[in-house]
């Protein structure tokens, strides 16, 4: 059953699914279909699927002509029916595994998708988990799902994970050049997964033990960045109280060739992945009796930074014998990094919340998010140009390339840059100030 599989992948007559069309899911069915194979994708969620099946691209890191062409060719189509799976020989999981209020994971997407797929479940089928989630849910979750269909895994049909490197925005680093991580639940599962992989994207393709190894490795990632960057904010906040220039001593410290890597501060966490996936770590620790006491301490620095910023506005308007309630606040940027419209978890979100509560007048531009829906209320992306000598504290959220930084800095009131982002304006420095 390997052979036969693998010998359909080699010669792209597998028949290959998608489950969820996201920001991993969307690329990652594109990816398959244009290294030739025949790609069916799967999304509950009609609008999407009717957006692929007009051509019609809604992810930034994919290519707005290779979608529409993918589908004109027959080469890709979209779908909520998930009795479909039983045409595709291989399915990969792609769907959100999103932290509740408590920040303990919910898995109940993956479940849902597991059962669909379980319900279509064939002989000689691969499954690929891509999911981030906790070391366990391979085996422990998605494995028991599929095999209450009575096919066995290892024998009747494969399972593996791969966790997802998606980053949103780079320009060099995307779904194709990556390399892949592959861990199955058996030899023979991690083979045909790894061969999947390599007749798809031109990254290395890595083979781990397991899934947990590949789960785990997938964390270890993502929480080396959210130790590392609540390093860089505690130096942020405390080099603030000493009045040093926490972006002259990080300059400094990246002259040393070895030992050390650059990590920045900011207004916090932003995206799908670095302020939640540590947190999958936290939860499964718990059934071991261990608290991963790093983990959490990095994520209350973070998690402060939005408060943070706001107690510095404050006194900046202070400062100016200006109270921060009825103030008028410009915000620029309110995706969660630069150059994306991406506001998954986007620290702005929790900037706004503070100045609100003090009573700030809240206004903000950016150029790849025109409006947005936060907590019921309606925000619509205004001219900074035209707005900033309106504003009583212009704050930069995000440092987007395709702003004027000279003209902010010549035109605000007041200017507080979290992420400097004016660092290469020469004039008016003294008006500049930093996080």
């Amino acid at each position: 059953m390997k052979n036969i599989l693998i010998d359909k992948i080699n010669n792209k007559t597998a028949k290959l699914g998608v489950v969820g069309l996201g920001y991993v899911g969307l690329p990652l069915a594109v990816e398959k279909a244009k290294a030739g194979y025949e790609v069916i994708g799967f999304d509950v969620q009609d609008k999407k699927v009717d957006m692929v099946n007009e051509g019609h691209n809604y992810i930034g890191d994919v290519v707005d002509s290779e979608l529409e062409s993918l589908v004109k060719e027959g080469k890709l189509k979209a779908t909520s029916d998930y009795s479909f799976v039983s045409e595709v020989d291989a399915v990969a999981i792609c769907v959100p595994t999103p932290l509740d209020k408590f920040k303990q994971p919910d898995v109940s997407y993956v479940i849902s998708s597991t059962k669909s797929v379980a319900e279509y479940l064939h002989k000689g089928m691969l499954i690929v988990l891509e999911s981030t989630t906790y070391p366990g849910t391979t085996e422990e979750i998605v494995k028991p799902i599929l095999e209450e269909s009575g096919l066995k895994c290892g024998v009747d049909f494969f399972l593996a994970f791969s966790p997802e490197r998606v980053d949103p925005g780079n320009k060099y680093y995307n779904t194709k050049n990556t390399p892949k991580v592959v861990g199955g639940c058996t030899k023979e599962c991690t083979e045909v997964a790894a061969e999947l992989y390599r007749n798809v994207l031109e990254g290395e393709v890595y083979p781990v033990s397991s899934p947990a190894v590949a789960e785990m490795e997938k964390i270890l990632e993502n929480t080396f960045r959210h130790i590392n960057i609540g390093l860089a904010n505690e130096m942020a906040i405390l080099c603030k109280k000493m009045g040093i220039d926490i972006w002259e001593v990080i300059e400094a410290a990246k002259t040393k060739p070895y030992g050390f890597m650059a990590f920045y501060p900011g207004p916090g966490l932003g995206g799908h992945c670095i302020p939640l996936d540590p947190f999958y770590l936290t939860y499964k620790a718990r059934e071991y009796d261990y608290h991963t006491r790093l983990i959490e301490t990095a994520g209350e620095i973070n998690d402060f930074m939005p408060e943070f910023v706001v107690d510095n506005a404050m006194k900046l308007l202070n400062n100016h014998k200006k109270a921060l309630n009825g103030s008028k606040v410009l915000l620029m940027g309110v995706a969660y990094k630069k150059d994306i419209d991406d506001m998954r978890e986007s620290p702005t979100l929790k900037v706004i919340e503070h100045l609100e509560r003090n009573g700030a007048d809240i206004y903000y531009n950016d150029p790849y998010v025109s409006e947005f829906k936060h907590n019921g209320k309606q925000y619509k992306s205004v001219d900074y140009r035209e707005f900033i000598d309106k504003a009583d504290i212009v704050i930069i959220t995000t440092d987007h390339s395709c702003y004027d930084y000279e003209f902010v800095v010549n035109n605000a009131k007041i200017l507080y840059d979290t992420r400097n982002a004016t660092k290469d304006v020469k004039e008016n420095r003294l008006k500049i100030n930093k996080l």
